[in-house]
């Protein structure tokens, strides 16, 4: 009689970070008390007296309150920190893995090149699982005839490729990562002179697959269409036959698309892939990748079935998730950029159709696993330049704010559905646009009232002076643990701050005003590509840590006015620092933290003269708007 099997995966409890987290949620948590009691205090004594005027003191408050509920509800993802590990080698045979599709979506060849959305696909074509087994489809939103080209030309490259990558047992089922990587990335086969044959075989093959895309990828824009038929077409050989031994199925999905008929964006796209692979091959599971986000590990579903296939667990998961890796990041990464399975349908209440769809399923019962391993599964592109930063999060961020001003909201929908747990995870993520509301009140209200001396935090000499600055310091030191424990550097500290700073400032800000707006009936939803084109002279400023500034002056105009205003009030306050430093060091300390961090602005502004640099015109705009928020703080602080 065999004895009990081995488990396919491994929940392992991270101790260590437990009692880190909970002590730190502790500490805070009294400090953060003791904060709220000086403002009771201070507020009560200010509404008696009238010695100053009340409105600061409420923003303030307001504020502080908004960044504690959002603290509170981020504790969740900390409570019980947790590590998966999987075991493939333990998988039952090939003969009794099931089926499984693999979809891929784009819709602009100008926007999202031809060369990685296809690289994508035969990634997914190449991975370790029966071919038989396999099927990508990849749907083109745009019924662009480039893209359609570029399957067909992928198909003929995959004939060859995929077997080659089996044979060898290539650990980069990506072409473009493999003969991008180092040697070492294929010894096994080093020596031998037949493998060497055909990598060189195989590399030609390639740059013939790259020319032809090339060739084909001329006027891409024009050839996208709203207004386009369905089309449907399944790869196949010269004899018509689709079922080559060794190759997964690949089909092209370009769904109908008429001017004023809504396609419910990404999410409309994804339920058209359901319902066409139900005809043709209708697994049972199915894995969505980005166009961008290509397979890095060839076990990578293999992974996945080992939940899947672990009766324990398997009748309750919903899909398994992995993190979001890319594979362009440098090391400065200074725009911070450091793949779902669903049962169902996706929602199409919100542009961010994967996190209603997730949070909706969440609340039916059923559960969701997180794996990330030590190799990433995937990788994506991230974005390279500061425009296309802040567009993709204004964007991801309305989708969000969508959600969180609806019946939806994890608060109001989630708490009878599921975990409170869970319910503050969503809360957290779906709100995090609330973070605008404290950066300008205290990015505003703290340095006008130092120009005119009211003061809002107490002396240095006052025992809840301690309560603020520990407050203040207690979330960088545990951002420094959670940054070292991933092995980054501390620069990573400044870059990530500066992320939150400017995607407070600019992408929370007009996405909460959208959603709001959208609310009313007055603004319409709509889904704005980040392009993937890469542009050489941003691609070396990015690698060279350098900001690129070529950015709408609608978004970098609200981060360089207040960066102006605190720069102004710090300069102009200098005499009441030195002469009231006791009363007025948390204030001043504010203003001078804001300008420290936020030196890239001031260079962007003043001192470069590159072609990245913040157009003037953006700086004198930036300059009237911050006089204007001088001049109206001052009125409502006299009045």
């Amino acid at each position: 009689m065999d004895g009990p099997s081995l488990p396919l995966n491994v929940r392992r409890l991270l101790t260590t970070n437990l009692v880190v987290n909970r002590l730190h949620m502790f500490v805070n948590g009294i400090a953060i008390l003791a904060l709220f009691h000086y403002r009771a205090t201070t507020l009560v004594r200010v509404f008696r007296t009238r010695e100053t005027p009340l409105l600061p003191y409420l923003i303030v408050l307001i504020s502080e309150i908004v960044l504690t509920f959002l603290w509170v509800l981020h504790q969740a993802y900390k409570w019980r920190p947790v590590k998966l590990e999987v075991y493939p080698e333990r998988l039952p045979g090939d003969e009794k893995l099931p089926p499984v599709d693999v979809f891929v979506c784009t819709a602009d060849p100008s926007k999202e090149p031809s060369l990685g959305v296809m690289n994508t696909v035969i990634s997914a074509m190449a991975l370790d699982y029966p071919p038989d087994k396999l099927a990508v489809y990849l749907h083109d939103d745009g019924g662009s005839y480039v893209t359609l080209n570029a399957v067909r030309e992928a198909w003929k490259f995959a004939r060859f490729w995929v077997p080659f990558r089996r044979k060898y047992e290539l650990k980069f089922p990506c072409p473009a990562a493999y003969f991008s990587a180092e040697e070492s990335a294929h010894e096994k086969f080093t020596d031998s002179s037949e493998f060497a044959a055909e990598k060189k075989i195989m590399e030609k093959r390639y740059a013939e697959f790259q020319e032809a895309l090339e060739k084909n990828s001329v006027n891409a824009s024009a050839s996208v269409s709203r207004d386009h038929p369905p089309v449907i077409e399944v790869m196949t050989d010269e004899n018509g036959d689709s079922n080559l031994k060794e190759m997964p199925l690949l089909v092209y999905v370009a769904r109908e698309k008429r001017p004023g008929h809504p396609h419910h964006f990404k999410g409309g796209a994804l339920n058209v892939l359901l319902r066409v692979s139900a005809v043709i091959s209708n697994a049972p599971y199915f894995m969505v990748l980005d166009c961008d986000m290509y397979c890095n590990d060839p076990s990578s579903v293999r992974q996945t079935m080992c939940f899947y296939l672990d009766p324990k667990v398997s009748p309750q998961i919903a899909w398994v998730q992995f993190p979001q890796k890319f594979r362009n990041l440098s090391e400065h990464d200074i725009y911070g950029g450091s793949l779902h399975h669903l049962y169902v349908g996706y929602r199409y209440f919100s542009v961010v159709e994967d996190c209603i769809t997730s949070l909706t399923l969440h609340c039916k019962g059923w559960i969701s696993v997180f794996l990330n391993p030590s190799r990433p599964c995937f990788l994506g592109a991230s974005p390279t330049n500061l425009n296309d930063m802040l567009v993709q999060q204004t964007r991801w961020s309305f989708g969000l704010m969508q959600i969180g001003l609806s019946r939806f909201n994890p608060l109001i929908y989630g708490p009878l559905r599921m975990s409170i747990l869970y319910s503050m995870c969503y809360a957290y993520i779906i709100l995090e646009s609330l973070y605008t509301v404290p950066f300008y009140g205290l990015a505003i209200i703290p340095p006008i009232c130092l120009l005119y001396g009211i003061p809002l935090y107490p002396k240095v000499s006052d025992p809840y002076f301690i309560a603020f600055a520990f407050v203040f310091l207690s979330p960088r030191l545990k951002h420094v643990q959670e940054v070292v424990s991933f092995g980054d550097s501390l620069w990573t500290l400044l870059y990530e701050l500066r992320v939150w700073m400017m995607k407070s400032g600019a992408c929370y800000f007009f996405a909460l005003m959208n959603a709001f707006l959208q609310k009313l009936g007055l603004h319409e939803a709509n889904f704005s590509l980040t392009s993937k084109v890469v542009d050489d002279e941003q691609a070396r400023r990015y690698e060279q840590g350098i900001y690129d500034f070529q950015v709408s002056p609608l978004l970098l105009a609200p981060l360089c006015s207040l960066y102006i205003l605190n720069l102004a009030t710090l300069i102009l306050g200098i005499p009441r620092i030195f002469h009231e430093a006791d009363q007025f060091f948390a204030q001043a300390f504010l203003s001078f933290f804001g300008v420290i961090v936020n030196y890239h602005l001031m260079e962007g502004m003043f001192l470069r003269k590159d072609k990245g640099r913040i157009a003037p015109s953006v700086t004198l705009l930036s300059v009237a708007i911050s006089a204007v928020i001088l001049c109206c703080g001052s009125l409502l602080l006299i009045h």
